[in-house]
């Protein structure tokens, strides 16, 4: 019966469920909420990151700042001229967005690119409630991630106008006057400069059509001008790119932009480091899978994509044998979020649609709250890895020590209730505390792990049977010395003795062993202080052991025999024998590994 309750680990399944919730507990407060608990895992195994451009690596805060008239490119900033506020009132007349004034503070509602524009036009003295009503809307055609356009019809001056405003690349080729060659060239000028260009083109019709068809409507344009907004980078995301690439992840951006734009804000974010790694929604549609496949790895920027072509992505990277953490925010994206491994949502942007398909949502929509999720589940899955290996360890060591003892003196040196006790009691809680390791300072420089590695890889297995074989000896030896050691000259072995010196070290050297499972690293790098419930657990655990083994009425429960001096001294300096020979050890790890380095030079 005591073999059969030391093989039993009773606590492990309640440790890890409960070590996950409070792994999610504190993402939640990091700003990124995980709906599934198994996405924890997942995160630690994250070797790509596909995220959208605007608003999670940039802003998400647009102003208007230069605008092409047809002739040359006029900057806004200072106060626009005549020709770009005849632009921008067109431009305003195509939005859905809004701009209020509260309390002297603007509030932008809606698409940030279309309250860009609505605010240039407030600044220059043309609300958008005067200009629609000036000029009311007669039709519309709402934007479409396919068609990159958004058609409205007004009555303007008495004509009805219809005003066409999107994708430069797509809308001048819709257009049949102005000076095209010039609107291109301008159109490459903003995108170098990384600012977001939209153009805009009109004609009159002479009818209002039955119904609103882009064929009839967008088609026969005139070329209006271009409207250069800036989104600048969140300061936060280069320095987060930068340690997802020590990480050993790859970040990859994918974008409705213009090339030239995306490239440019790639290249300030450090995700672009040659032209020829981005590649534009057109020339992806002529690569087939297998090509996709094969050349995945050659592109970190993908410009004018579509919601079908980041599925493409994404199953191309998984075909690859890579863990993809996918960004989304619209109904469209749903099927890549679902697709991918890791599924992110964005909190603010996102639609319901999206964040019931992803695994995981960004309450502020900012990339680097992805990057610290990763490093969380990272830092989560390790102390998992921490708390499974101490537990283990310690009822390797209970089996040793039962297993042994029946072999070479055909006694149980313990009762099925004292290790009830330890693995309930003295095992869970310093195994709980183990969970809540903080994240270890070099999390982030080690590559990710595969998703089909074993929790016992890179030595944790074997590592957790030696200890185990250490704790039973050490338990094994304190048995010897309670039943044969401390007897009159003669006298009969005194078994209850053993046992009671037995489950004391048995108890106490597990609860010094767990200091040893924090770090792979010397405990006096990362010091004994710095997880304040390792030192609660061990508080409350060595406390209850105490109870146990001095009161009188517990001692009956649990068969304990009173310990003398001498007995007590034994029994202290063998439950510090593990955290000494694991300092041993971990001391000629490093020199080991500085060895290496040194050579490595």
């Amino acid at each position: 019966v005591s073999l059969a309750v030391a093989a039993i680990p009773e606590g492990l399944a309640a440790v890890v469920t409960i070590l996950l919730s409070i792994g999610v507990t504190k993402m939640a407060k990091r700003n990124a909420v995980i709906r599934k608990l198994t996405a924890v895992e997942t995160l630690g195994c994250t070797q790509v990151i596909c995220s959208d451009k605007t608003g999670t690596l940039t802003q998400n805060r647009m102003t208007l700042v230069k605008v092409f008239d047809g002739c040359e490119t006029l900057p806004i900033t200072g106060g626009a001229p005549d020709s770009a506020l005849a632009l921008i009132r067109l431009a305003t007349l195509c939005t859905d967005g809004t701009v209020q004034v509260i309390d002297g503070a603007e509030k932008h509602l809606g698409d940030p690119t279309e309250t860009a524009i609505v605010a240039a036009a407030l600044k220059n003295g043309m609300p958008k409630d005067q200009l629609t009503a000036e000029h009311p809307r007669l039709g519309e055609i709402p934007f479409d991630s396919d068609r990159k356009l958004m058609t409205t019809i007004n009555l303007i001056h008495g004509q009805q106008v219809v005003i066409v405003k999107g994708a430069p690349d797509i809308l001048l080729e819709r257009c049949v006057s102005g000076d095209l060659k010039a609107a291109a060239a301008a159109n490459e000028a903003m995108a170098r400069d990384a600012l977001r260009v939209l153009a805009l083109g009109y004609k009159t019709i002479d009818e209002m059509p039955m119904d609103c068809r882009p064929e009839e409507l967008e088609q026969g344009l005139t070329f209006g001008g271009l409207l250069g907004m800036i989104d600048p980078p969140r300061p936060e995301v280069t320095a987060s790119i930068k340690e997802c690439d020590t990480a050993g992840i790859r970040t990859v951006m994918i974008t409705g932009d213009h090339v030239v734009t995306a490239s440019a804000i790639a290249k300030e974010l450090g995700i672009l480091h040659d032209e020829s790694e981005a590649i534009t929604g057109a020339e992806l549609a002529k690569l087939s899978d297998d090509e996709l496949y094969e050349r995945i790895r050659q592109y970190r920027v993908y410009a004018r994509v579509t919601p079908s072509d980041k599925i493409r992505i994404v199953k191309a990277w998984q075909r690859a044998g890579e863990i993809v953490a996918m960004t989304g925010d619209g109904v469209n994206d749903a099927p890549a979020l679902k697709a991918a491994d890791i599924g992110c949502a964005m909190g603010i942007t996102g639609t319901d649609v999206a964040k019931g398909a992803a695994d995981m949502t960004l309450t502020d929509d900012n990339f680097a709250t992805i990057v610290t999720a990763v490093k969380e589940g990272r830092g989560i899955y390790d102390n998992i890895r921490k708390a499974v290996h101490f537990l283990l360890s310690c009822n390797l060591g209970e089996i040793v020590t039962v297993f042994l003892a029946m072999l070479i003196w055909r006694e149980s040196p313990l009762l099925p209730i004292q290790l009830l006790w330890i693995n309930l009691v003295t095992d869970s809680l310093p195994a709980l505390a183990l969970g809540m390791e903080p994240v270890e300072y070099d999390i982030m420089t080690r590559k990710p792990r595969k998703k089909t590695e074993s929790i016992f890889s890179g030595g944790l297995g074997l590592t957790a049977i030696l200890q185990g074989l250490m704790i039973g000896l050490l338990t094994l030896a304190a048995y010897f010395i309670g039943s044969r050691v401390f007897i009159p000259a003669g006298g009969a072995p005194n078994i209850p003795l053993g046992e009671s010196m037995a489950f004391a070290v048995l108890a106490l050297s597990q609860l010094v062993h767990a200091f040893s499972v924090r770090s792979s690293h010397s405990l006096f790098r990362i010091g004994f202080h710095t997880n304040k419930y390792m030192l609660g657990a061990f508080a409350v655990s060595s406390a209850l052991m105490l109870t146990v083994l001095l009161i009188p009425p517990l001692q009956t429960i649990f068969g304990i025999a009173p310990l003398t001096g001498a007995a007590w001294g034994v029994v202290a300096g063998l439950s510090v024998v593990p955290l000494a020979v694991m300092e041993i050890v971990k001391g000629i790890q490093a020199l080991v590994r500085w060895s290496k380095s040194r050579k490595a030079e």
